[in-house]
């Protein structure tokens, strides 16, 4: 599966203005509900905060992938945001998160959601990579980066 399929660049927030974990998830949940009216985003938050509450997604690294499944999801969603400044994720190193993937998948679909994680998971070890996450001037900028690297899997 290519991240392409089901990521677009309408998904994408160049500069997050939550200062908090709960403002991410909403901000990361308003841009897939803005495009996938179906969803409810009341419903898609507290399936979030439900699963934070179960660990931090917020992996290390300035990375966080919080990630959650939907009953009436016909298929796997992606958005990705970028704080400038970083914020407290609850992060495993304790460190702020700067680069944020939220993953939205149908309930019945372990085996895509699990390989979409670990794909982006394999993309953000790379320094370089997170490095011009960064560093993009602009959300086409960001795009490319991300679909270009996913072609290197």
């Amino acid at each position: 599966m290519k991240l392409s399929e089901v990521f677009k660049p309408q998904f994408i927030i160049t500069d997050l203005k939550a200062h908090d974990k709960k403002g991410v998830l909403e901000e990361l949940s308003k841009v897939i509900t803005e495009q996938e009216p179906c969803l409810d985003k009341g419903f898609l938050l507290q399936v979030l905060l439900e699963r934070e509450r179960l660990g931090s997604t917020g992996i290390g690294d300035g990375i966080a992938l919080p990630h959650g499944k939907l009953r009436e999801l016909k298929r796997l969603l992606i958005s990705f945001g970028r704080s400038i400044n970083g914020l407290n994720f609850d992060s495993i190193d304790e460190e702020p998160a700067y680069l944020f993937f939220l993953l939205l998948a149908p309930e019945n679909s372990a085996g895509k959601h699990l390989k979409a994680l670990a794909k982006i998971s394999r993309m953000l070890k790379d320094g370089n990579f997170r490095r011009r996450l960064m560093g993009a001037k602009s959300r086409a900028e960001i795009y490319k980066i991300i679909v270009g690297k996913d072609e290197e899997f």
